[in-house]
């Protein structure tokens, strides 16, 4: 592997000329660069005072807005008590896989008093993205947006006015100890206390009057760039008395879709046109829980207020001052309406454009089975409270459950060949068969817990059968796969059976996606280009489910050319 090294090095002089070439070639394509100072923040939510870590003293943290091309610094200065990391969701980290941020995968944490400075490029992208903490709860505080603007007109309305929504969960307590508690126990995180619109809760829980306002113009059309930042939650979301027009997923445009709620799984975004059309008043913005399992959730609604600009229709001839009239609230979806949320995760479909046909690869490589889902595991060492007959709850992707490294991230090992850390056998179907829906089936085994990865040829095309189980009983999983975007081509309820699945494949233009809400008991097929070296984690975005092993890592090699070499890790790289 030694020999190997001079030979990576020589390819990564020869990329960055070619990265220069690329440069000039963009016109007005820019470095940007930004600082993150992650500490200690004292923040009132529900008359209590709670010290959270956020970044630079915000919540949500700092907004990064740059345009397709531009070149990102970001200098995390980790000023906290807590080891963490920071992923850049959805940044496809072409040929720069170091700073993807997942822990332990592609970076050891950046340990308290050190900094470290995350480098990409944001070539080929454009739409709402964000940035989040990757290590224990951290990320319900740590989080923030992050837009790529198009070098060209949108290929939609250009609207008035763009908004970003970040939907979010607050806990009282400290996030960190309530991961640990649950792993100590070997059990769920508790609930959540609230969720929140663009960090406040809103007026509907008790002691609470912090809530986002939006002062519109009648008339004017807004861009909504909605986040899914909520730990374990998907959501529902909608403005009382006004519809959305769906025009990007995942920063990937769409067909205008009409709707008058959005459905949102955590780590996902939204960008919905929204035209002030209603009679001058107070409305509500709403976001409340969806939920496809039978555990225990968050039954509570976040608020904020849509105001139109003041109208002297509001004032009463005997007074002065303009009297508002009351705000309306939205009839939000129950919580269990499955049909409803089912119906916007399937409705969008991509936007090819004029010139820029559907690039749905039509022969596929490598064909993978992955099941995933809870059961129970014996308890670890380290889970001191955890009940020892019962066991403690574990997840797994076909019947292993991922353990995270320890000494070495996995890139790290990818790149110098260490031994010892990761095998390459993860199996392309589950070692044990069954039937993965049915509720009346005993435990099915783990086989083992282990760091296996799915090894992939540079350029290869990957489809895979994304299947739910309900060992534990049924529940949407939201998968995210990183450095990749992928074609959604087909979803639905049930067992996957292949020929009623490939009838319903969309060829033409199917979603375009990150992040995908499996359907609860069912399946989605998936297909992607396996055409960015590096090591990349796939897993459920419900932060409790990371940690039980609800992931698997594709190992993608080296291509021929300097454009498809993983280049050396930077100088800076924290260290364990």
């Amino acid at each position: 592997m030694e020999l190997m090294q001079p030979i990576r090095i020589l390819y990564w002089f020869v990329l960055l000329f070619v990265a220069a070439q690329q440069q000039f070639a963009i016109a007005d394509a820019k470095i940007i660069r930004r600082t993150f100072h992650v500490g200690s923040l004292t923040i009132t939510r529900l008359c209590r005072s709670t010290v959270i870590t956020a970044v630079n003293g915000k919540l949500p943290g700092p907004a990064i807005d740059v345009h397709e091309g531009d070149t990102l610094l970001v200098h995390v200065i980790n000023e906290s008590p807590y080891d963490l990391t920071i992923h850049w969701h959805g940044i496809f980290q072409k040929l720069s896989a170091w700073a993807d941020g997942p822990n332990m995968i592609t970076q050891c944490p950046i340990q308290s008093g050190r900094s470290y400075v995350y480098r990409f490029n944001v070539t080929g992208q454009e739409g709402t993205l964000w940035w989040h903490a990757h290590v224990s709860y951290l990320r319900a505080t740590i989080h923030g947006s992050l837009i790529i603007r198009p070098r060209e007109a949108y290929p939609f309305p250009k609207p008035d006015k763009e908004v970003t929504i970040i939907l979010g969960e607050w806990w009282n307590n400290n996030v960190v100890d309530v991961d640990t508690q649950a792993l100590l126990t070997g059990g769920v995180p508790n609930i959540s206390d609230a969720f929140t619109i663009n960090g406040k809760p809103g007026d509907q829980y008790e002691c609470s009057k912090d809530m986002y306002r939006l002062t519109v113009y009648s008339g004017k059309t807004y861009l909504l760039r909605i986040i899914n930042a909520a730990l374990d939650h998907q959501l529902f979301f909608k403005v009382a008395g006004h519809s959305f027009t769906v025009v990007a997923i995942d920063a990937t445009y769409t067909n205008p879709y009409t709707t008058d709620v959005i459905v949102t799984a955590p780590g996902q975004t939204v960008d919905a046109l929204m035209v002030a059309d209603a009679s001058p008043s107070l409305y509500y913005m709403s976001a409340r829980a969806y939920v496809s399992s039978n555990s225990s959730y968050n039954n509570s609604t976040a608020t904020a207020i849509l105001q139109y600009n003041y109208n002297t229709s509001w004032s009463s001839s005997s007074s002065s001052q303009p009297l508002k009239p009351k705000a309306t609230m939205p009839v939000m979806p129950a919580a269990t309406d499955t049909h409803t949320a089912h119906r916007f995760y399937t409705g969008p479909t991509s936007l090819v454009r004029p010139g820029n046909p559907s690039t749905v690869p039509l022969e596929v490589s490598t064909s993978m089975l992955v099941t995933f889902g809870l059961g129970l595991a014996a308890c670890r060492p380290q889970q001191l409270l955890c009940n020892q007959t019962r066991g403690a709850l574990a997840a797994s992707m076909n019947n292993v459950s991922f353990q995270f490294p320890t000494g070495i991230s996995l890139l790290e090992a990818h790149y110098r060949g260490a031994n010892g850390v990761y095998t390459t056998d993860f199996p392309n179907k589950p070692t044990v068969l069954y039937d993965f829906t049915s509720n009346k089936i005993g435990m099915a085994p783990f086989t083992e817990k282990a760091t296996k990865v799915k090894r992939l040829r540079y350029n290869e095309t990957v489809e895979l059968v994304l299947q739910n189980t309900a060992i534990l009983g049924t529940e949407s999983h939201p998968i995210h796969l990183h450095g990749f975007n992928f074609f959604v081509l087909a979803q639905d309820f049930g067992n996957y059976e292949e020929s009623k699945a490939r009838a319903m494949y969309n060829l033409v233009d199917p979603q375009v996606r990150n992040t995908v809400a499996v359907p609860a008991g069912g399946w989605a097929v998936i297909r992607f280009v396996a055409n960015n070296p590096g090591v990349w984690i796939m897993h459920c975005h419900l932060d409790m489910h990371l940690p039980m092993g609800l992931a698997t890592v594709f190992e993608v090699e080296d291509g021929r050319t300097a454009d498809a070499i993983l280049p050396p890790p930077p100088s800076d790289f924290p260290i364990c």
